[in-house]
């Protein structure tokens, strides 16, 4: 059976530790050229539900769908299929740019590494650093080399943990065009941030966490951070 899958299902999702409850029954649906945020202040269950995505974590009710799948039916196929930027951007410091990218192209099993990582250098903006070693590259410039790493294999599924902080304007906005280009080529993405006027119009959906559980999203029509106020004091 396939690994590829065009949609994305979270049904009544559930992460208990002991008697903590840091999920409780969040549920909500993406499909290709999706850019879904998850929006909450700190605690509210955001990269609990990003790893559970990512598969690193399995939920302690509900189930989370990869086109006709689980991560459990599917296994290691539909990780394949997932690219992930957290908070540790999982770069080599001691390595330069191409070959943090190469090497990561070679883990996936990917054909023409060297290629594949000119390619990303050059839509990165980062080609003519490429022999540099990434201990000497700003926060924006790792953080640009560290999403073509999730994006080297050509996942279905992007997952980001507030992936703006730290960068300035310039990094931010070929972030932004980056996540754009994702959305064009079909790709789901999903992110946590708290950034709301950066994702202002990028968004798709917005899925709004307080306290580990969803909260009804206001009706649209008003700026993304009304909204998350309006959601957050109900």
């Amino acid at each position: 059976m396939s690994s590829d899958f065009d949609r994305i299902a979270v049904v009544d999702v559930s992460r208990h530790y002991g008697r903590r409850k840091a999920l409780s029954q969040v549920t909500f649906t993406g499909g290709a050229g999706d850019i879904i945020g998850l929006l909450g202040p700190n605690g509210a269950g955001k990269s609990t539900l990003l790893n559970i995505l990512a598969t690193l974590l399995s939920p302690s009710r509900g189930r989370v769908e990869y086109g006709a799948r689980t991560a459990t039916e599917a296994g290691a196929d539909i990780r394949g299929r997932i690219g992930m930027l957290g908070h540790d951007l999982f770069l080599y410091p001691e390595l330069t740019a191409r070959e943090n990218l190469v090497f990561f192209g070679q883990l996936y099993g990917l054909d023409q590494a060297v290629a594949r990582a000119e390619a990303a250098l050059t839509r990165a903006g980062l080609a003519e650093r490429a022999n540099d070693f990434v201990s000497g590259f700003s926060r924006g410039m790792r953080q640009r080399v560290a999403l073509e790493r999730a994006l080297l294999h050509g996942p279905r599924l992007l997952l980001l943990d507030e992936p703006f902080t730290g960068l300035d304007q310039a990094s931010t906005e070929t972030l932004v065009n980056r996540l754009r280009e994702c959305q064009a080529s079909g790709a789901i993405v999903i992110l946590a941030t708290h950034d709301l006027d950066i994702v202002d119009g990028v968004l798709s959906q917005a899925v709004f966490l307080q306290n580990g559980r969803q909260v009804g999203e206001p009706a649209p029509g008003t700026g993304l951070r009304q909204r998350y106020r309006e959601a957050m004091t109900r």
